[in-house]
């Protein structure tokens, strides 16, 4: 058959079309030279699928709503190379006896901040992975850069932008007072070369801000998409364990506050933390997961026009100071957030109830906790609150997760119900059980001196043991939440 013929019989065509399904090496050619289409075999198809670009869930088809995260029209196409190109790659490691691996001391680098020290547990651990989410304009690169100017280690920081230029980091950098001769600056988001850089400058400490605008050749997508996060936050992570140094990673934040891309991200680093800020203007620091240290500890900073500054003392930073008694519906809580002991107002609010149904509005208290705790007084003190809807608020936009603030709420509670106001100087703590019994909580007597140092003269809480009572301080022990309302609003 002539090398460039296109019509040869049709005994031709069947036998090229039957040696096509058999899969043989001549007959591909064969469709190359006579342009003869067929089915290929599974095994040379480039597969289809569908990946949702808010959490990466991946689905054979096309659908309009992702039955994973519920996002609605995200699905989008990618294709996948075939299976003779995709990689396979093996350590070469065998598995090892847990009691025959020697352990080393984690070495800790001070970051030059102390506040951003206590969130991550002392320091900066050498080859762990940090990714820091928030909301847009909350201080993520201005922290990091004057992390890069402060950190306290002897070797180079690179610092990658995608989103800004050159001259911008060096006005916010000489804003700052951070311009220093260690901070490399790359302005690239390609991943390959950023690899590359690294591997030449060997640095202590690399920044990538942020991580949504890294993309790898690999991925087959553009930046920001779950499978492009994903390959780039693993390939960065790989290399920082393999050469000892440590990694930032900034991360965007959706509109429900979670840092964009699929979960896995969070799996992969070793600590994530989330840059908040309260209704005073207070940026504050939290730890959800941390793997060389505690996760309860916060830290506090302060927006300038220098920067970000550290807040020395935050046990006032919430309180609203006042010599007489406090309007109906506030009471002042000791609380316990990591290390500290900070004072906070609990406000309350009751009005009648809208539209047949009681509803509860509480944004930096679980609102279901509210319910609970009303649900106590209901039962106990034959207070109703099923007829009126409640609004609970922390004074100065801090988020309270922790349960010795169960009483001021409860107090908070009945105060906005009845009208009744707390005599002045008068701060609580402890947490309520459903039975209205008062619980201990950790820490009491720091919380009573912290309290006492900030004036106040009378605190109600749970019964204490002797050995806990701090020597020269009045303090009420009660059982019940009954006698915790008795005790307060008739105290004068």
């Amino acid at each position: 058959m002539p090398a460039g013929c296109r019509n040869h019989d049709d005994a031709a065509r069947s036998e090229a079309l039957n040696r096509a399904r058999m899969n043989c090496f001549s007959c591909i050619r064969l469709e190359e030279t006579h342009k003869i289409s067929y089915n290929a075999p599974a095994s040379m198809k480039i597969r289809t699928r569908f990946t949702c670009q808010s959490c990466g869930h991946e689905e054979p088809r096309w659908l309009g709503r992702c039955p994973h995260c519920g996002s609605w029209n995200s699905f989008e196409e990618i294709k996948a190379g075939t299976s003779a190109t995709r990689r396979t790659q093996t350590s070469g490691h065998a598995p090892v006896p847990l009691n025959a691996i020697e352990t080393k001391d984690k070495v800790l680098s001070d970051s030059g901040i102390e506040e951003l020290n206590r969130v991550l547990g002392g320091g900066i651990v050498t080859g762990s992975t940090i990714l820091v989410g928030g909301e847009p304009g909350i201080g993520k690169s201005t922290l990091m850069l004057q992390l890069a100017a402060s950190m306290k280690t002897k070797g180079r920081v690179l610092y990658v932008t995608g989103e800004e230029s050159a001259e911008q980091i060096k006005r916010r950098a000489g804003r700052l007072a951070a311009c220093t001769d260690t901070i490399e600056v790359f302005c690239e988001t390609n991943l390959s070369s950023i690899l590359k850089s690294m591997e030449t400058l060997k640095p202590v400490l690399v920044i990538i801000d942020s991580i949504q605008t890294i993309h790898s050749d690999e991925a087959g997508a553009i930046p920001g998409t779950p499978s492009q996060v994903k390959t780039c936050t693993y390939e960065l992570n790989e290399h920082i364990k393999r050469h000892g140094s440590s990694l930032f990673l900034i991360g965007h934040v959706t509109k429900e506050g979670i840092i964009a891309g699929p979960k896995i991200v969070e799996h992969l680093v070793d600590t994530v933390l989330y840059f908040d800020q309260s209704d005073s203007d207070v940026r504050i620091l939290r730890s959800t997961k941390n793997r060389f240290g505690a996760t309860h500890e916060i830290g506090l900073f302060t927006m300038t026009e220098k920067g970000l500054l550290q807040v020395a003392d935050p046990s006032s930073l919430f309180l609203e100071h006042r010599e007489t008694s406090p309007p109906s519906g506030v009471v002042v809580a000791a609380v316990y957030e990591g290390t500290r002991a900070l004072m906070v107002e609990v406000q309350s609010l009751v009005v009648p109830v809208k539209g047949g149904i009681s509803r509860v509005f509480s944004d930096k208290i679980d609102s279901r906790r509210v319910s609970r705790l009303a649900a106590v007084l209901e039962k106990h003190l034959q207070v109703a609150f099923s007829d009126v809807d409640i609004y609970v608020n922390i004074a100065g936009g801090i988020k309270i997760t922790e349960v010795g603030i169960d009483l001021a709420i409860c107090l908070s509670l009945y105060s906005a119900r009845t009208d009744l106001l707390l005599p002045p100087k008068t701060a609580v703590v402890g947490e309520v059980s459903l039975a209205g019994e008062l619980r201990s909580v950790t820490h009491t007597e720091r919380r009573i001196k912290s309290a006492y140092e900030m004036g106040f003269s009378h605190i109600i809480g749970p019964a204490l043991k002797e050995e806990e009572k701090a020597a020269g301080i009045s303090y009420k022990g009660l059982t019940t939440v009954k006698d915790a309302v008795r005790t307060a609003f008739t105290q004068q």
